[in-house]
């Protein structure tokens, strides 16, 4: 047995640079429980406990959703085929992820396939009339009291004036605007989402405030200069 009074430099050393394991967060441990109650053939409560999932992430998902699809019957849709996936495939999650982070894959995994067959359906059949930005619905996930017509009008306007910016931004640099600004993730959980190295996220992240500056009028930054549009009105 080493004596550790005699513990050599180099031992201390990898001691000291041994950090304690981070607490998985709530939602985490919530979806490990889950895990382990659907392994145990308790399903009636791992369906009580996975409600609390369906709490904690419903809005910030629809919001994500929405972003993508630009529909809120459509986003509403894509949530709810999110956590019925995540709820039948629980017994592969692996807690070495996050759930948010896994879960937030799965959802927009589920949003570009169902962009892909709108595409799809859109070639096979004549487009409808196209209504105005007046004519949009409001997205039935937002909260607050409601607008006056002439603020709806205003709030309709600039909505579609940031999505039309942010639908000709580069794919990942969309991807990534929209994790950090709708999803509220951080450049890390972005960078597990995609497997872009946080640098690259940080990168993508800082060009697509410099081309939204442009594309809405605003004065873009020099190149090489870090700064941060205004952060986009959520629905």
């Amino acid at each position: 047995m080493v004596d550790p009074s005699h513990a050599s430099p180099s031992t201390e050393s990898g001691r000291r640079r041994q950090a304690p394991a981070a607490r998985p967060s709530d939602d985490t441990r919530v979806a490990i429980e889950i895990r382990d109650l659907v392994a145990r053939g308790a399903m009636a409560e791992a369906r009580e406990r996975f409600a609390e999932l369906v709490a904690l992430h419903q809005r910030r998902a629809v919001r994500i959703a929405y972003q993508y699809l630009r529909d809120a019957a459509d986003a509403d849709e894509a949530v709810q085929d999110a956590f019925l996936k995540v709820f039948s495939h629980i017994g592969s999650y692996r807690d070495a992820w996050p759930f948010e982070v896994w879960f937030t894959r799965i959802l927009i995994n589920g949003c570009l396939d169902r962009r892909k067959a709108r595409v799809r359906r859109d070639r096979r059949f004549a487009p409808a009339e196209e209504a105005s930005p007046a004519d949009e619905a409001r997205p039935t996930f937002s909260s607050g009291p409601p607008l006056n017509p002439e603020a709806q009008l205003l709030a309709r306007e600039r909505q579609a004036r940031l999505a039309g910016a942010i639908d000709q931004l580069d794919g990942r640099q969309r991807t990534v605007f929209m994790l950090c600004h709708y999803g509220d993730c951080t450049p890390r959980e972005v960078s597990a989402m995609t497997g872009l190295n946080e640098s690259t996220v940080r990168v993508h992240l800082f060009r697509a405030a410099r081309k939204l500056r442009g594309l809405l009028g605003g004065k873009p930054e020099k190149a090489g200069t870090p700064g941060a549009i205004d952060r986009p009105e959520k629905p």
